[in-house]
């Protein structure tokens, strides 16, 4: 039996089949729209919030920095941590449940939202993983230090609430990541990270102790300084070449594996708006958060449908849907009504998906290279939570919250202790009986703006830095386009990463007579 083989190897890309698409689709996403508008004016008629009684609440170089940091962290702790002896126990089980959630979020969430690059998802999980390890030591000295000076202590205290602002900051040094996924070295990674810690600390104290610019979800000072500090440090290290690699694209299973990371963020994200927010102010932070973000979902498949011609696009499904906690974070515990939040995730939505069909695209092409699209979940959607932050400081009024509790938001507007305001409202015995900065409405809309503004230049200033120091030549870089988003070079991996798919076609043939034709998928290296 004589026997011809022929062997043609397959690429790994997306095929379209081009079947045509019903004109149904479309009347999908028309109806799907109209019902998500029906649903926000039923809801502005109908819904109020229910507060009850108030609500409780891989190189050598690698190791050694990493080594290295671990030990003086380990001698750090040593010498300024202290347990706080003083905090309510009462006030654990409840902060620990919100704790777990954010920290899930941390590991989970983003871990798995960034293995949608085919060949990368040992350091999506991996290296998500020791930088946020590293992150929560750091960033636990790091705002212990800030705050004891403030204070004009010598040490501080660790309490669940410290491990909970830990992460907030792991939050920010991990969209950042998500800038420069499988374009920087674990040594760069880890350098990023120290720089950023500190840097992102100094600004959230400027903006929160100095401005008193308030922000409950971290929408200013957590997403808006992440990503454009990621951007900027992207900038750096990219320089002039332009970054383009088949390996930069996913298959069917890792956009899978990615959307585990998206269902995570969205289960949780309530939680990690509310966290710190206090009495009826928790609550509507989770109902607001919630309805925004379901409000997302919604108008992120309306659009992706659209702008796809009728088929849906994962980019869009895993990252665009989740903008609504972004959006809403800076205002999650005002009084913006469910209506509203549900407009801000809308917005939100429409904006993240239009930003990763049209704006990222672009950007990698000409300016900066985004490999997950920060600017789109997080960047731009944050700055929408600071501008509506702003807006709903100007519009607030102690009557909308019931008196002397608009202050518990914006301790700065209470009236200056001396001030006839002060004396009229009999603040002598509360909370504010040692007065405030007397600001207007108005006045702490611009200390929102004036937040956004400082974010912004600390953000792209650190991270150009951070990206020059990143590129200092004792540092390990990733010079060659071919070991970017790949794990082989960085990672021991099983045997058949490195195979290839092939088609092999068997012809049998008997003397002159074809008997058949087999065709079998085998793997070669």
């Amino acid at each position: 039996m004589e026997e011809r083989r022929q062997t043609i190897e397959y690429k790994f890309l997306r095929q379209n089949t081009h079947h045509p698409v019903p004109k149904k689709r479309f009347t999908f996403a028309i109806y799907l729209g109209l019902f998500h508008l029906a649903f926000m004016v039923l809801m502005g008629f109908f819904t109020k919030y229910n507060l009850g009684d108030g609500v409780s609440a891989g190189k050598n170089g690698s190791n050694l920095y990493a080594t290295i940091f671990h030990i003086c962290f380990i001698i750090l702790f040593a010498i300024f941590a202290k347990y706080d002896r003083i905090y309510g126990q009462e006030q654990v089980p409840g902060l620990y449940a919100m704790f777990m959630d954010v920290h899930s979020m941390m590991f989970i969430g983003f871990g798995f939202l960034m293995t949608f690059l085919k060949r990368y998802g040992y350091g999506a999980v991996g290296l998500n993983f020791i930088i946020a390890a590293y992150v929560l030591e750091w960033s636990i000295l790091i705002r212990g230090w800030l705050e004891a000076g403030i204070h004009g202590e010598s040490d501080f205290t660790l309490d669940v609430k410290s491990l909970l602002v830990a992460d907030f900051c792991a939050a920010a040094v991990l969209i950042s990541f998500g800038a420069v996924i499988g374009k920087a070295s674990l040594s760069q990674l880890i350098i990023m990270a120290t720089f950023e810690v500190v840097i992102q600390g100094v600004n959230e104290l400027i903006g929160l102790h100095y401005l008193k610019a308030y922000d409950v979800g971290e929408s200013i000072y957590v997403h808006i300084f992440g990503a454009y500090f990621g951007l900027a440090v992207s900038k750096v290290l990219q320089g002039t070449k332009e970054i383009e690699s088949t390996k930069e694209s996913s298959h069917y299973h890792s956009d899978l594996f990615a959307m585990i990371g998206t269902i995570f963020l969205f289960l949780y994200w309530p939680s990690f708006n509310s966290a710190v927010a206090v009495d009826e102010g928790q609550t509507r932070a989770i109902v607001n958060t919630f309805l925004a973000i379901t409000a997302s979902c919604i108008s992120t498949f309306i659009i992706s449908l659209l702008v796809g011609k009728g088929r849906l696009n994962m980019v869009h499904i895993q990252n665009a849907t989740l903008a609504g906690g972004v959006a809403v974070g800076a205002v999650a515990d005002m009084q913006i009504e469910p209506f509203g939040a549900m407009i801000i995730g809308t917005v939100a939505g429409i904006l993240s998906t239009l930003g990763f069909q049209f704006l990222t695209p672009r950007l990698n092409e000409s300016f900066v290279h985004d490999t997950c699209g920060v600017n789109n979940l997080h960047g731009m959607p944050g700055l929408l939570s600071g501008i509506a932050s702003a807006i709903v400081a100007a519009t607030a009024t102690r009557d909308k919250y019931n008196g002397n509790r608009l202050y518990t938001f914006y301790p700065s507007r209470v009236p200056s202790l001396n001030s006839t305001e002060f004396a009229n409202l009999s603040l002598d015995a509360t909370d504010f009986a040692n007065g405030g900065l007397g600001r207007t409405a108005v006045m702490q809309g611009g200390y929102q703006l004036a937040a956004i503004g400082v974010t912004l230049a600390m953000a792209i200033i650190g991270g150009i830095i951070t990206g020059y120091i990143m590129k200092l030549p004792i540092i390990e870089q990733i010079e060659d386009i071919e070991e970017m988003f790949d794990d082989e070079p960085n990672w021991l991996t099983p045997e058949d990463y490195s195979l290839k798919l092939t088609e092999v076609r068997v012809q049998s043939r008997e003397g002159d007579e074809e008997m058949q034709e087999k065709r079998m998928l085998s793997t070669s290296t």
